[in-house]
Formats: C-alpha cells, sequence, structure tokens
C-alpha cells in the first residue's frame, strides 16, 4: 500500500464516496483506501456501508460508514457535513447512485421523467455543491467525481429521460470545473459503457452475448474498471485534468455500434 499511496498521493487524504455499499461504490473504495485515503462511505442500507468500512478498515486506513438517502434534498447537508467531521475533511468526493428507467419517449411520464432527473443529476448537482463548499472552506481544494454514461453522448431510445440527466450531469461537470477552478478544486465525470455490477449478475445469457457483440472488446467491464478511473481521477495523478468525461467502454462509443433493442424483443 505505501508503494501505491505515494504514487498516487493519496495518503492520509480524505474521501467521500456517495453509494459506496457495493458495486462501483465498494470498487471505488477499496481501491481508493489501497492507495492510502481514508473513506467514508454512504449508503441506503447500514449493513452494507459497515461491510465496505470494514473492508477499507482491513486496507489499513480509516473507513466510516454513513446512512443516508441522497435522493432527500435534506440529508445532503448533513451527510457531507458527517463525512467531512468524522474524517476530519474532505479532499475527494465520488458520486455513484443512478440507474436507468426503460420505456419509449411516448409511454415516459412526467413522474418518471422527473424521477429520472432526481436520481441520476439533481442529487448530483446537491452533494456536489455542498462538497464544493466544504472544500472552498477548509482552504485546500479536492476532487470531485461524478458518474454519467455512454447514453450521455449519444442517443439513449428506450432510456430517453436516463439519456437526458446524464448528458445534463456531463454539460454541469464542465461548469462546475471551470466556477471552481479558481478554489483548486476539480470536477470530473465517468462514463460507463456495459459493466457488470450487481442489478446484472442475473443477466440472461442471450442478453450477455447480445452485449458484449457490440463492444470492440468483446466483453463487459468490471466495476473495478469504473473504481481505477475514480481513482486515477481523484488522485494527483490527474492533478491537471479538470472538466473532462472519461470514457470506460470497452471502445463501445468508438465503434458507433447502435442497438435496437435486444434479441427476442420488439423494443
Amino acid at each position: 500500500m505505501d508503494g501505491e499511496a505515494s504514487f498516487f498521493g493519496l495518503a492520509g487524504k480524505k474521501a467521500l464516496i456517495i453509494g459506496g455499499g457495493q458495486g462501483m461504490g465498494e470498487s471505488s473504495a477499496r481501491l481508493l483506501a489501497r492507495a492510502g485515503a481514508d473513506v467514508a462511505l454512504v449508503d441506503l442500507a447500514a449493513d452494507r456501508a459497515e461491510r465496505v468500512a470494514q473492508l477499507v478498515e482491513g486496507l489499513g486506513t480509516r473507513g466510516v460508514p454513513i446512512v443516508g438517502d441522497v435522493l432527500d434534498d435534506a440529508q445532503i447537508p448533513r451527510i457531507v457535513a458527517e463525512a467531512a467531521d468524522k474524517l476530519g475533511g474532505l479532499d475527494a468526493m465520488v458520486s455513484i447512485v443512478g440507474a436507468a428507467a426503460w420505456g419509449s419517449l411516448l409511454d415516459t411520464t412526467p413522474a418518471v421523467w422527473d424521477q429520472q432527473l432526481a436520481l441520476n443529476l439533481r442529487y448530483f448537482f446537491l452533494v456536489a455543491r455542498e462538497t464544493a463548499a466544504t472544500m472552498i472552506k477548509a482552504g485546500h481544494g479536492g476532487s470531485i467525481v461524478g458518474i454519467a454514461s455512454v447514453d450521455g453522448q449519444r442517443a439513449s431510445p428506450m432510456r430517453g429521460a436516463y439519456g437526458a440527466a446524464k448528458a445534463g450531469l456531463i454539460s454541469l461537470v464542465q461548469t462546475m470545473a471551470v466556477e471552481w477552478a479558481p478554489q483548486r478544486i476539480r470536477v470530473n465525470a465517468i462514463a460507463p459503457g456495459h459493466i457488470v455490477t450487481p442489478r446484472l449478475y442475473n443477466t440472461p445469457q442471450r442478453v450477455d452475448a447480445y452485449a458484449n457483440s457490440l463492444i470492440p472488446m468483446r466483453t463487459r467491464g468490471e466495476t473495478d474498471d469504473i473504481g481505477k478511473a475514480a481513482l486515477f481521477l481523484s488522485s494527483d495523478m490527474a492533478r491537471y485534468v479538470t472538466g473532462t468525461t472519461l470514457d470506460v467502454d470497452g471502445g463501445l462509443l468508438a465503434a458507433n455500434l447502435f442497438p435496437r433493442g435486444l434479441p427476442g424483443n420488439n423494443a
């Protein structure tokens, strides 16, 4: 760990992971801890947050579980303040919360539209703003990383509200990067392609084969692929990187192979 901590410049730094109890959040927490960072884990479920906090402790740094719901505006100031207080400050924040609602635009109700923007964009604005204010008050800058999607960079049929929200997040990240650069806060996004997360462990084999056929590398990514990108963007290795979106998609966007629904579906 000592060599990695020195390499990334994260030894003793304080990181907040929103959605850190499983999947990409757990991977990000583990990799930042291996690089020497103390980590606060926010999750809806106390058992998930505590499990990953113990994993972080096992790697030799501090793990702090925090139970909270970032979709509740009123909880966000408390969540960020609790993380900063228990860790002794904040140097990095990685936000990994979101999901896509499937359905055509004609079937997308205003309620679904609002829910998708809240789940994939609005909360990130509020958490990032609160985190930035904490970093500015401390006067030492920091790094903020949000999770976008390849769906925010092209058409997103059958998940249009999700794609629109992620496109908004990409734009928002650029604006945050420019506005907060004088305070030495870097803001970047990661755009995953097809990543095997806990939601996808039971994906039917036909769907796996179809998804893999669209990816030049012919395989879905793993949660650690996103965690490694979060580690890079949070670290001194990316000290001159801000306002960018890092695609982690196995070449999916470059190939421009466009799905028209899943095999056996009419979507």
